[in-house]
C-alpha cells in the first residue's frame, strides 16, 4: 500500500492593508533592489523528467515555512559534537530553547527584518518558531512569485504520471536578507514522503492473524519487565490520522494499559483519513509494545515539503526527547535547500537533546528506484538515527534466537553527506567518504512482521516502518532508567551508540539488501544490528 500525497488546504485570510507595509521596503521600487539567489531551491529535471502544464491560479493559497540559517554554524556543529560526545565533559549538557536561540538563532532585528519584507509583499505572517530560525507565512500564488521573483508552474512527472505545482527557477530575496535565508518551503509539492508498512497474508506467530506480539518483541529484545517507559515522552511524526478504537482493541487485547495518545496538528493537520492510517496506527501500537507507559504525541501535519519543516519543528518546540519518523523519500527526490532545512531542525533538537529515529527505507539498496544504489532520507542525517530492518527470530520462550538482514531493508552511501566523525572508526571502502546507512536496525520482515490492529482487522505487518518505533521505544526504556539514575536522556544517540563499539547489540552477519551484504561488525544492511535491551542500556549507562 502507498500513501499519497495530502494536497495543503489553506482557510483564505485578508490581504493586507497598503497601510501595514514597512515602510523600509515600501518606500523602494521591487526592480530597484539588489537580489540575490536562494540556491538549491528548485526541484530537479523540470523539463526534462517533467513537463509544464500550465501556471498556477494566481488566486491559490499556499503556504510557506522560511528558514533561517543558524548564526555560527560550524560552532553548532562543534558544540553538538562535544554534547553528544560519551566522552567528552560536555556530554548530556544540553541547551534551553532560550539557551539555544542566544547563541545559535537569528537575532530579534534579523527575524524582523525577514518577517517585515514579507508584510511589505502581502503575505501573512505566521509563527516564528524556537530557535529564530524559521517563520511561517502565507499568500496567494501571485503575492509568492513577486516576493520571491519567480513564477510558479503546474507540471506532469514523465515517469509517475502525477501532476504537481513548483517555481521555475531558484526563489530570489533582496540582497540585505538573502544571505540568511536557507530554503523556502512550500513553493513546490514534489516530493511524496512515504513508507507504506508492508502487510503479508497470516504467519505462524502468536497473533490473532499472525505476527509477533508485544511479548515476542520485548522477548526477543531482552527488555526488562522492570522498565515500561512510565514518565516518558515520546513524539511520532505522521502525515495521516488514526482511530483510537483501534489502538485501544490493541492495547486491550494484549494488556498493556497504555495511555491514549494526544494529537497535535501543524499547519491544519494531514486532513482526512487516508491510506496512511495503518502507518500511523503501526507506529502507535509499537511504541505501545515496547514502552506500554509511555506517553505518545502524534505530530498530525500535511505531506508538504513545507508541513514536513513545521512538523519537525512543531516536534523540537514541544521538547519531546524521543522521536519516531517513518516517512520519507530518497535524497534524489528532495531539493538541497529543503535538506538543507530539515537538516537544520534536527541539528537544533540535538543541541537541546532530543533523539531522531527514522526507517531507512523499504526498497533495499536503490530507494530511488532507479536501478541505482541511493539512501532514503531523513535517516541518511547525520543527526537523526537511521534505523534498517531484519527478520528476527524467536524461541518458543520469547527470547532471542536469530536475526538476519531483511531482503529491502534500506542501507547504503549518502550522496549529500560527508561522513561524521562518530562514523569514521566504521568506514566502508564502498562508503567513498560519505554518510552511511543504517545506523542500526530491528525486526522489519513482514514475514513474520508484528501483529497491529488497524482499520478494524488484525494483520501482521512490517517495514523499516515498524522497526523505526521499536528502536523510538528503546529509547524511552533507556530515559526511564537514565532518570532514575540522575543522568541525561540518551538525545541524539549515535556517536552514543558508535562509541559502544559493538557491545549491546545483536551482531547480523548474514543476509543482503541488494547491493551490500551483512557482515561482523557494522555494515550497510542493519548498521550494527539490533538491540539487547538490558545489556545496550547497561553499556551506555556506565553500569
Amino acid at each position: 500500500m502507498t500513501s499519497r500525497l495530502k494536497l495543503l488546504a489553506l482557510a483564505t485570510t485578508p490581504a493586507l492593508l497598503l497601510a501595514a507595509v514597512p515602510a523600509a521596503y515600501a518606500a523602494v521600487p521591487q526592480s530597484h533592489t539588489a537580489r540575490a539567489a536562494v540556491a538549491g531551491d528548485v526541484v530537479s529535471g523540470l523539463g526534462t523528467q517533467a513537463h509544464r502544464t500550465g501556471s498556477v491560479s494566481a488566486n491559490n493559497r499556499i503556504s510557506v515555512a522560511v528558514s533561517l540559517a543558524p548564526r555560527s554554524d560550524k560552532a553548532l556543529d562543534t558544540f553538538v559534537a562535544q554534547v553528544t560526545d560519551p566522552h567528552s565533559a560536555q556530554y548530556g549538557h544540553y541547551l534551553t530553547k532560550a539557551q539555544f536561540t542566544a547563541r545559535f538563532g537569528r537575532s530579534d532585528a534579523e527575524v524582523a527584518q525577514v518577517k517585515d519584507y514579507l508584510r511589505s509583499q502581502g503575505l501573512t505572517v505566521g509563527t516564528v518558531h524556537s530557535g529564530n530560525l524559521l517563520i511561517d507565512a502565507s499568500g496567494t500564488a501571485a503575492q509568492l512569485e513577486k516576493a520571491f521573483g519567480t513564477k510558479l508552474s503546474t507540471y506532469k512527472d514523465a515517469k509517475t504520471g502525477r501532476s504537481f505545482y513548483a517555481n521555475d527557477s531558484a526563489p530570489t530575496l533582496p540582497s540585505a536578507i538573502a544571505s540568511i535565508v536557507s530554503d523556502i518551503s512550500g513553493l513546490n509539492n514534489h516530493a511524496q514522503l512515504t513508507h507504506a508498512p508492508v502487510a503479508k497474508a497470516a504467519s505462524p506467530h502468536n497473533g490473532p492473524n499472525g505476527g509477533y506480539t508485544p511479548a515476542q518483541l520485548k522477548g526477543g529484545y531482552n527488555v526488562p519487565s522492570s522498565y515500561t517507559g512510565s514518565g516518558q515522552k515520546v513524539a511520532l511524526l505522521e502525515f495521516d490520522g488514526f482511530q483510537q478504537s483501534n489502538i485501544s482493541t490493541y492495547d486491550s487485547h494484549y494488556g498493556l494499559g497504555s495511555p491514549a495518545p494526544t494529537v497535535q496538528q501543524v499547519d491544519g493537520g494531514s486532513g482526512a483519513l487516508g491510506d496512511g492510517q495503518v502507518e500511523v496506527e503501526l507506529d502507535i501500537e509499537v511504541i505501545n509494545a515496547i514502552a506500554p507507559k509511555a506517553n505518545v504525541t502524534v505530530f498530525e501535519g500535511p505531506n508538504t515539503d513545507a508541513g514536513e519543516v513545521d512538523t519537525y519543528q512543531a516536534i523540537v518546540d514541544s521538547g519531546i526527547p524521543t522521536t519516531s519518523s517513518s516517512w520519507g523519500a530518497a535524497e534524489s527526490q528532495r531539493t538541497t535547500s529543503n535538506i538543507n532545512a530539515v537538516d537544520a531542525v534536527f541539528k537544533q533538537g540535538a543541541a537541546e537533546g532530543l533523539g531522531f529515529y527514522a526507517a531507512s527505507g523499504d526498497d533495499g539498496s536503490d530507494d530511488a528506484g532507479d536501478g541505482g544504489t541511493s539512501v532514503d532520507y531523513p535517516a541518511s542525517d547525520p543527526y537523526v538515527t537511521g534505523v534498517g530492518g531484519t527478520k528476527l527470530t524467536v524461541t518458543s520462550s520469547n527470547a532471542w534466537s536469530k536475526e538476519t538482514a531483511w531482503s529491502d531493508g534500506g542501507g547504503g552511501k549518502s550522496s549529500v553527506f560527508k561522513i561524521p566523525s562518530w562514523q569514521t572508526p566504521v568506514q566502508q571502502s564502498q562508503g567513498g567518504g560519505y554518510r552511511q546507512v543504517p545506523d542500526v536496525s530491528a525486526e522489519a520482515d513482514p514475514t513474520p512482521g508484528v501483529s497491529i490492529y488497524s482499520q478494524g482487522t488484525w494483520e501482521p505487518v512490517g517495514g523499516t516502518s515498524a522497526a523505526a518505533p521499536e528502536w523510538a521505544g528503546f529509547a524511552a526504556l533507556y530515559n526511564q532508567q537514565a532518570a532514575a539514575k540522575g543522568k541525561a536522556n540518551l538525545g541524539f544517540a549515535n556517536p552514543t551508540l558508535y562509541a559502544a563499539g559493538g557491545t549491546g547489540f545483536h551482531d547480523i552477519t548474514s543476509g543482503s539488501n541488494g547491493a551490500y551484504k551483512a557482515a561482523k561488525g557494522w555494515d550497510f544492511t542493519t548498521g550494527w544490528g539490533s538491540y539487547n535491551a538490558s545489556t545496550l542500556a547497561a553499556k551506555l549507562l556506565g553500569s
